[in-house]
């Protein structure tokens, strides 16, 4: 287990090539959160992550011979990219074995940073026995993305930012997925500030982490398609599992759509990108799953942004829907010249903008004379829907609002 002075050389290592990232108050929200909410914005580092410490503690530490050689990882993409980085500036060949499902963005980025990328199996298990595999193969050497001591130690150079930081803190919000952050970060505040509260967050999909507190073994569990892939690890490490059952007092579980909904709010309010695993920590207190105290000052570590446009775009849309700005609606009108007509000069009274119009007679179930509308609106939000609804209903014209599936992620609306 690294101790606070393996953590302190690994700082004086790499300070001059990794970030310093912020520590701020997050005051947008006050009106959501009951405590004094910071966040450290580890999405800001060179390659998008905090994954960056370990990894470069890790290639320091290489003989000549080992450089030569080059070095193997496997990843869901932080730790690809941190390694493809790092190893590319200091002359070192990397190989990266990830997963077919990895993000587009994070396989382009490693690539770019000059990485030989292997994409295998639809797990980050199976990547990691493949890069096992091309180890002994080719004579690599392996660069793990969490259990290792040296990267572990590398991580905790976060712990020691936050006692500069922030020496007032009370609860440290980490994600977890192999738990290397959360281990050195622990090993680094609680020695310099005992009292620390650590609370680890993971995700449905992979929830490791608590099933291997619950019976006090490492556990391994089938990890599903989610939005935080970078979190989504089929087992903790050997050295990472002792270091959380010592030092982290709790561990919660977030679902899909919390995690998109901190994304959104992450971007419409702090004006920052996070990928799902980063937006983890004010899910879980978005979500309940953490109790605070009006004077606790609390840090979420937002530990990544690299998420695909894509996703955003799809999470924003979806955001939209939950909070009632984006509306479809289904109404019947008689299929007579004029009737579009009225219905939009309705919406444009009740202060609605019409973004789409679509028809449909042959397949709705309606009567021969009548012609089904399904309008897609913007609004202001879910009273405003309402107000929309009323109006074209106090005409006599049947309407109703087209509703979503409940699951955010991975569903169609209707």
């Amino acid at each position: 287990m690294p101790t606070l002075s393996d953590i302190q050389s690994a700082r004086e290592r790499v300070r001059d090539e990794i970030a310093l990232t912020p520590c701020t108050r997050s005051l947008v929200f006050d009106d959501l959160v009951r405590a004094k909410l910071h966040f450290k914005f580890e999405n800001q580092h060179r390659t998008g992550s905090f994954k960056e410490r370990g990894a470069l503690n890790r290639l320091l530490h290489l003989s000549d011979e080992e450089r030569e050689r080059g070095v193997i990882t496997a990843s869901a993409g932080n730790h690809a990219q941190a390694v493809a980085y790092h190893a590319s500036r200091m002359g070192i060949p990397a190989t990266v074995v990830m997963p077919e499902t990895t993000p587009l963005i994070k396989v382009s980025n490693t690539r770019r940073h000059g990485a030989q990328v292997i994409l295998h199996g639809q797990r980050f298990s199976e990547a990691i026995e493949e890069s096992k595999r091309l180890q002994a193969e080719r004579g690599l050497v392996m660069i793990h993305a969490y259990d290792d001591d040296l990267v572990i130690a590398g991580q905790g150079t976060l712990g020691l930012e936050l006692a500069e930081q922030l020496p007032e803190v009370d609860t440290v919000i980490v994600p977890v997925g192999g738990g290397g952050v959360i281990s050195g970060t622990a090993i680094a505040l609680r020695a310099l500030k005992p009292d620390v509260r650590f609370i680890g967050v993971e995700v449905e999909a992979a929830p490791s982490a608590s099933l291997s507190r619950e019976r006090g073994e490492i556990v391994e569990v089938e990890t599903s398609e989610t939005l935080a892939d970078g979190i989504a690890v089929k087992r903790l490490g050997d050295r990472t599992f002792p270091i959380i059952e010592e030092h982290v007092e709790q561990l919660v579980v977030v679902s899909e759509e919390a995690i998109a909904r901190a994304i959104l709010l992450l971007l419409e309010r702090e004006k920052t990108v996070v990928e799902g695993a980063g937006a983890a920590p004010l899910a879980a207190i978005l979500s309940g799953k953490i109790e605070l105290r009006p004077d606790e000052t609390v840090v979420g570590v937002l530990c990544g942004g690299n998420i695909d446009v894509n996703m955003v775009s799809r999470i924003i849309d979806r955001g939209l829907v939950d909070d009632g700005r984006l509306a479809r609606l289904r109404v019947t009108v008689r299929d007579r010249p004029g009737s579009l007509a009225r219905l939009t000069a309705l919406v444009a009274r009740a202060g609605a903008n019409v973004l789409e119009v679509a028809h449909q007679r042959a397949f709705a179930d309606i009567s021969v004379g009548d012609v089904e509308i399904v309008i897609h609106l913007e609004t202001r939000g879910r009273e405003h829907v309402e107000e929309v609804i009323e109006l074209i209903r106090s005409t006599g014209t049947r309407v109703e609002e087209v509703v979503r599936p409940s699951r955010l992620y991975g569903a169609s609306p209707t």
